[in-house]
């Protein structure tokens, strides 16, 4: 795989909380659901985002906006608003002073609201990212990553907004893969835009040497890659290719591929009863105590420490 594919598998939507509110001004939510990323988008109206003392993020109809987490953060449908429902993990409503209205609003299976025909709809769905690999995609995102409609041609969100009050077999499944298909076209469509300032990783998929060098990386990663086998595979001699890989990417060959083992490892350790031993030679290290020395020197803490988080 890419890496964007690689550090996306690990974001997947698995019963993603997905719902949208129906409004009329003056409307304002405080979303306290701690999720590390949502996706959310305006299908009727406008609505204004809001993190910390950060600049308010204007969101028009059909833009779509990835906001990272777990922070609480503001949509309102207008900075000046105060907020007046909270909205916490499971799509519970309360008002700022904790009373419960979740039934109170509720207008369908997945629809909250006073009632139908409100003159904002905002809709949103939201992951829980956890792992080492998922890490690598949010840090090189923004707090707010927002797509105007006409950067966005993807029509997954309308998708999703005809799907969410369907209560047919299988339907918490079809959220989920229209939320992950409208997260990656987001997503490429803010990596597309210059103001993105897309990391080298992305940017370099697109190169006739260094891109196949990175899938080679994703695709194999205990191969035991030297910068002479990465640069011979792609047909490039040793110097150029470590030039032009450290060029675009932002890093040698080679510390890039251990960081990404790091990374696979981290998530490995944390995530599975695996030994040491077995993890060592799944990311490419002969034994454990290889493992160790790298891990260590890396991130500070040994694997075993990693694992039980201490």
């Amino acid at each position: 795989m890419d890496p964007l594919a690689d550090l996306l598998d690990g974001v997947r939507a698995r019963s993603a909380a997905f719902c949208q509110a129906i409004l009329e001004p003056p409307w304002s939510l405080r979303i306290s659901d701690g999720a590390p990323l949502a996706l959310a988008t305006t299908l009727r109206g406008h609505a204004w985002i809001m993190l910390g003392d950060g600049e308010p993020v204007p969101m028009r109809t059909g833009d779509v906006a990835i906001v990272k987490g777990p922070e609480p953060y503001t949509i309102s449908d207008d900075p000046a608003t105060p907020p007046e429902i909270v909205v916490h993990p499971g799509n519970r409503l309360t008002t700022m002073d904790g009373v419960d209205i979740t039934e109170r609003m509720r207008l369908g299976p997945r629809t909250s609201g006073y009632g139908p025909d409100g003159s904002a709809i905002v809709a949103s769905g939201t992951y829980q990212v956890t792992g080492d690999v998922s890490e690598r995609l949010l840090n090189a995102l923004p707090q707010v990553v927002l797509v105007p409609r006409s950067g966005e041609q993807s029509p997954i969100m309308e998708l999703l907004a005809r799907e969410v009050d369907n209560e047919g077999p299988g339907q918490q499944v079809v959220l989920d893969r229209l939320l992950d298909l409208a997260l990656l076209a987001t997503l490429r469509a803010w990596f597309a835009r210059p103001e993105a300032q897309a990391p080298g990783w992305y940017r370099a998929q697109s190169d006739p040497l260094i891109g196949p060098a990175l899938r080679l990386i994703h695709d194999d990663p205990a191969r035991p890659w030297t910068v002479a086998s990465l640069a011979q595979k792609v047909g490039a001699s040793r110097a150029a290719f470590a030039r032009r890989f450290t060029t675009l990417v932002g890093e040698p060959p080679m510390a890039y591929l251990v960081g990404w083992r790091m990374a696979l490892a981290a998530d490995l350790l944390r995530s599975s009863d695996t030994t040491i031993d077995s993890v060592a030679r799944h990311v490419g290290y002969a034994n454990a105590f290889a493992l160790s020395v790298a891990f260590k020197r890396v991130r500070g803490v040994s694997p075993s420490r990693h694992r039980t988080g201490r």
